[in-house]
């Protein structure tokens, strides 16, 4: 942070996080696109994931082929390495994928569109050049290789793939924790942002398998799998995300950074990136 910030910060009393989310206006708020929201459903419940717009668009349009088309129906979570990720799809590779592409290339990093806006974080990452925010989505920025890309933060949805780079198809995992290390190795396409803690609950596999499960009966069914623009209105989940290209959202990263209150007697002045959470919330009741 600047020398000037610092002083502006030194001569401004802290807000609490709390206060700025009570303050944040209703224009913040947006609504997820139902065009772009994928429905998970398991046994357990729904898992909400929502998809890129502006990058990953391969993989973007994979998915959502692979969900209208039916394919992710009747199989599994298979994978589920502790602290790492749950992956799902067609364990035995042997189920026709319809047309959907057989297999994709790399989008482990772009050029960003002109007019693709960023959120800087604001505080130095150990993966990218720049950390920040891409409507949405926790992302890194490389402005001398002129690159852009989604992070592996907690709830990352993105493609597994086998050791050449062009071979992502139809598997997919969701990260458990933040795995960073896989920025620009692996695609991301989206993020989990509701029923984390159904993935979060998941059986795990042992270490010794990669994480695979022995027992069938363990694996996590994935009833279906749609596109929320498919699913009747009445029978979606109404969610907003807040818009990160704005004042509100700078506050609370700063907020976090330096958190304010009694219980607080040092500000770090410092956040990860994976570590400063992008609201989500129910989208609230119209009051008659």
């Amino acid at each position: 942070m600047m020398f000037l910030e610092l002083m502006m910060l030194a001569d401004e009393p802290l807000k609490t996080v709390g206060e700025i989310m009570e303050a944040a206006p209703a224009e913040v708020w947006q609504a997820v696109d139902p065009e772009n929201t994928l429905y998970i459903e398991t046994p357990k419940g729904r898992v909400v994931v929502v998809l890129s717009p502006d990058l990953a668009q391969a993989h973007v349009s994979q998915v959502k082929t692979l969900a209208r088309e039916g394919f992710y129906d009747g199989l599994n979570f298979y994978r589920v390495v502790h602290g790492f990720v749950a992956q799902g799809g067609d364990q035995s590779e042997t189920k026709d994928k319809g047309s959907a592409a057989s297999s994709l290339t790399a989008e482990f990093d772009e050029t960003p569109p002109e007019d693709l806006p960023f959120t800087p974080l604001g505080y130095a990452d150990g993966y990218a050049a720049e950390a920040g925010f891409i409507n949405g989505h926790p992302a890194g920025r490389d402005a001398k290789d002129d690159k852009v890309w989604l992070a592996h933060c907690t709830g990352a949805f993105a493609f597994a793939r086998d050791v050449a780079r062009d071979t992502a198809s139809t598997e997919f995992y969701v990260t458990l924790q933040p795995q960073r290390y896989l920025d620009r190795n692996l695609t991301v396409a989206g993020r989990v942002i509701y029923g984390m803690d159904i993935v979060q609950a998941m059986p795990r596999g042992d270490f010794g398998d990669s994480g695979v499960i022995a027992n069938e009966a363990d694996w996590t069914p994935i009833v279906t799998m749609a596109v929320a623009s498919d699913i009747a209105e009445a029978d979606r989940t109404a969610l907003e995300i807040m818009d990160t290209n704005n004042e509100t959202f700078s506050a609370l990263i700063k907020a976090r950074a330096n958190r304010a209150g009694e219980f607080f007697y040092h500000q770090a002045d410092y956040i990860d990136l994976c570590q400063m959470p992008i609201p989500v919330r129910l989208t609230p009741a119209e009051t008659p």
